[in-house]
This record gives C-alpha cells, structure tokens and sequence, in this order.
C-alpha cells in the first residue's frame, strides 16, 4: 500500500503530531494559510489531521465571546473550517484532536462551551496546564460508546469494555452537537470528549490529546486507524 500523505494543521506543539502520524506509517505535511490554500491540502493529501490551539473564534457560531476567550492567529479558524468542507465534500478522512475536535463541529453547524469552568462548572477538571501537569499525564477516565469505530480501536485499551484514561488540557468544549455528528465519548461530568460522523469512512473527533503519548504508544492505534482509511483514497 502507498504511505498515504496525511496534512497536519500548524499549531504550537505541531512536533507531536508529526511523530505521531510517522510512527502509525503516513507521511506527514504541515501545512497553514501562508504554505497552502484549503483547495490544494484536499486535492494533494490523502487525510486531513485537525490539531489543538487557542479557541475558535465565537462569532462563527454566532455567540458573543466569553471573557475566557483565547483566541487564535488570525485567519487560522476560517482556514481549518474551509479544509474541513473540502475535505468531507472530498471524502477524505478526518481525525480533529482538542481544538480540532470543536472546529470540526462548528464547520458543520454545531457549537461550543465557551468556558467549562464558569459555564459548566464540576467535580472533572479539563484544564491542566502543562507547566503544573505534564502532557502525557493520565487526567480523568471517559466513557466511550461500544457500538463506536473509537470502541473499536481503542479496544483492549478499554476496561469494562468502555473506560478508558486520557490526559485533558482544555476549557472549551462540543455543546450542541453537528448534524451528522454523534457522541462517542463523555467524561464523568458528560463534557464530550469524543465524537463521530458513522456516516462516512473515518471522521473522529477526540477532545484529548492523544498526540502527546507518541513516545509510549497508548493512542498509536488511533493514528493506525486514521492513516489505513487515508490509504484507500
């Protein structure tokens, strides 16, 4: 099989997610607004790897900004949200991880938790930052839907054949949900922490970051997954 060529949107930790698509056998390339426009990344690569940042920008979702707002370089969310369009009007496969995982739901039609602290405070914290937490530390469990694609590839992975850990470092999160988008995962406080269209080969969406465990491998069968749907374009 060709090694498929997976494009991987730029952000701060971009490294992670480079090592992470070589390690599971796809080539990685980085791409922004200024390197390459949404319709070339779509005809050239074989998937489209969303990856976490700062927060989408409220107004493309028609909510005014909370006061947590972060927000993004400019350009970068109208940009992600265009590649997102091609790519499903393409057929291409999607995995979006952390901010990837809220534009992905925005692109459809879906919205946002703008601050889970204030706006849905709990007992499950979401944000760690790493000067205090490492990347790759275990944060909270999330339950995963069995009858899921992420059930199936997580899979021994799983206790109870539907728990698992994963390590958190945001404060938004998926509100209303996308048309075709369903909820594959939630966290003890029911924030969404995974999502999936099962009408389509692979679009995943993960509210975590699986990216940072590349050097140990918990989550490399997710990027397996993602790189043997990108082969069959």
């Amino acid at each position: 099989m060709p090694i498929p060529l997976i494009a991987i949107a730029r952000c701060g930790r971009t490294q992670d997610y480079v090592e992470s698509v070589r390690l599971a056998g796809g080539e990685p390339l980085v791409v922004d607004r200024t390197t390459h426009d949404a319709e070339t990344v779509v005809r050239q690569a074989a998937g489209i790897l969303l990856t976490g940042g700062d927060d989408v920008r409220p107004a493309l979702y028609g909510a005014a900004a909370h006061p947590a707002f972060e927000a993004e370089e400019t350009g970068r969310d109208e940009y992600e949200i265009e590649l997102v369009a091609r790519a499903l009007e393409a057929d291409l496969p999607i995995l979006a991880i952390c901010r990837g995982i809220q534009v992905l739901n925005v692109a459809r039609g879906g919205t946002l938790v703008q601050d889970l602290p204030t706006e849905r405070p709990s007992g499950t914290r979401h944000q760690f930052p790493t000067t205090e937490h490492p990347a790759d530390k275990l944060a909270h469990t999330i339950e995963v839907a069995p009858d899921s694609l992420l059930s199936t590839i997580l899979g021994s992975r799983l206790t109870d054949a539907r728990i698992t850990d994963v390590n958190s470092r945001h404060h938004q999160a998926v509100d209303v949900l996308a048309p075709g988008l369903r909820v594959t995962a939630v966290a003890p406080d029911a924030v969404v922490e995974a999502v999936e269209d099962p009408a389509r080969r692979f679009c995943v969406g993960v509210q975590w970051h699986p990216e940072s465990f590349h050097r140990t491998g918990e989550f490399l069968p997710l990027f397996e997954a993602f790189v043997r749907a990108s082969q069959l374009r």
